[in-house]
């Protein structure tokens, strides 16, 4: 029988390895496996999951040695793996949602519809700490970002770029069309880890209905 066949990688720095996969699905498995492996902290220092990609860091010159390592965990089960489901209540209120309805040719209350009604995964980490790309974006709310990103988005805005959606944890620059925003917090410096959404966990969005004022 033959194995799984070499990974694709390139050097990353002095100290790290870019792994190249064909799927989201593959890095979480692979991320899985080194992160419960007893290399990490070892000779892998940290592993880093991308949208296509594994970034796995060590000891300076030793990157082909790392992606041995790896190599060698390809296939391990998900054996183990805890799967979170996050709620998070949306007041479906941005100032993009307008826009988007008229770039997907959908109704404002379609858009957040087909929002709301996916069960996305945290695929990945960054941009800014703690702010998570979620995977499971309906296709038809594929749209671009914005051709002028805003200098500063409030804390909690939920947006959508390209294939993905997200939620800004702190304000910050941003392009990403806005079409609501959460109270929730999602970093905490003082828990461990500080990112309250972790890579591979599940994310529902509740909307927000207010009541009806009386005329």
């Amino acid at each position: 029988m033959t194995g799984p066949p070499p990974l694709r990688w390139r050097p990353y720095g002095e100290c790290g390895a870019l792994i190249e996969l064909d799927s989201l699905d593959e890095v979480h498995r692979l991320h899985h496996a080194v992160r419960n492996s007893q290399f990490i902290g070892a000779q892998i220092i940290e592993a880093v999951p991308g949208a296509t990609t594994l970034l796995v860091t060590g000891r300076a010159g030793e990157a082909a040695t790392l992606v041995r390592i790896v190599e060698s965990l390809q296939g391990r089960p998900l054996a183990g793996a805890s799967i979170r489901t996050h709620m998070i209540p949306v007041h479906y209120d941005g100032p993009d949602l307008a826009e988007v309805a008229t770039m997907t040719d959908l109704r404002v209350e379609e858009v957040v519809e087909r929002h709301a009604a996916a069960l996305y995964t945290v695929a990945f980490l960054g941009f800014s700490r703690s702010f998570p790309y979620l995977a499971g974006l309906d296709p038809l709310l594929h749209v671009p970002r914005r051709a002028t990103p805003r200098t500063s988005v409030p804390k909690g805005s939920v947006g959508m770029g390209a294939t993905f959606t997200g939620i800004y944890p702190a304000s910050s620059p941003g392009g990403w069309q806005l079409l609501g925003r959460t109270d929730l917090e999602f970093f905490d410096p003082a828990i461990d880890p500080p990112s309250v959404l972790a890579v591979g966990d599940r994310v529902r969005f509740l909307p927000i209905v207010l009541p009806a004022v009386a005329g």
